[in-house]
């Protein structure tokens, strides 16, 4: 069975649902056992209201660009079919889920939760693997090497795309440096029979240039742990 995802992000018109601020754009990425599918989910929506003037700064929407758009009634029924029985990654979760929780209650409608799977936080996440650090998503994709350099302003699909990347390499893990230990483990797993290593098993060695890559990684792994990586104390 696959596991299925949506990286989700919203831009609003202000910072707080309670305050009657509405959500004016929608970013969804979907993913399938890890992977980008190339499927997304992309709308900008009439909130009825004014914006903000430190919102605006945020995401450079104003309230005559989104005059034209649809109301969030009239995306809803798609929004929810995207999102239906999947996992849904949100960088903190609680501003996000708290507006489309509102946008549903206006509809007399459930909240996001009944709709969908698990809702994970990615923002938590990344305060576990990096305590007392930043971890906003600019700094995640510094720290991961994701490049956002297109970045200017937020934008719900863009940052969607971009927090995919990230929770990617955030739960990379030590499963995909995973040692075979046996034999014949080894020999299947490139098709190979006999004794292990094979005799004509042909060596490649680092270059230099990808030993100082190394290096620079062990580095990294070593700030951001606050203490020396595995491989350097062997």
């Amino acid at each position: 069975m696959s596991e299925r995802q949506v990286v989700l992000d919203t831009e609003t018109t202000g910072l707080s649902a309670s305050d009657g601020h509405r959500i004016i754009e929608i970013g969804c990425v979907e993913m399938e056992n890890r992977r980008l599918t190339g499927r997304t989910l992309h709308h900008y929506v009439n909130p009825e209201r004014d914006i903000d003037e430190g919102a605006m700064q945020v995401h450079g929407l104003t309230r005559e660009m989104l005059a034209d758009k649809p109301l969030f009634d009239q995306i809803a029924d798609e929004f929810i079919e995207f999102v239906s029985g999947a996992e849904i990654l949100i960088h903190n979760a609680a501003f996000d889920v708290g507006f489309l929780d509102a946008e549903f209650k206006r509809l007399r409608r459930d909240p996001l939760s009944k709709y969908c799977g698990e809702i994970t936080d990615t923002l938590a996440m990344a305060r576990e693997l990096h305590p007392g650090r930043r971890n906003s998503l600019d700094v995640l994709c510094d720290r991961y090497g994701i490049s956002n350099a297109h970045r200017k302003l937020h934008g719900a699909l863009l940052d969607s795309e971009l927090l995919a990347d990230v929770y990617l390499a955030m739960t990379r893990g030590q499963d995909s440096l995973e040692i075979v230990s046996t034999a014949s483990a080894q020999a299947a797993q490139v098709g190979l029979s006999g004794e292990w290593p094979p005799k004509d098993l042909r060596i490649v060695r680092a270059t230099e240039q990808e030993l100082k890559a190394h290096q620079a990684q062990i580095k990294t792994i070593e700030q951001d742990r606050g203490e020396p990586a595995l491989w350097s104390t062997q």
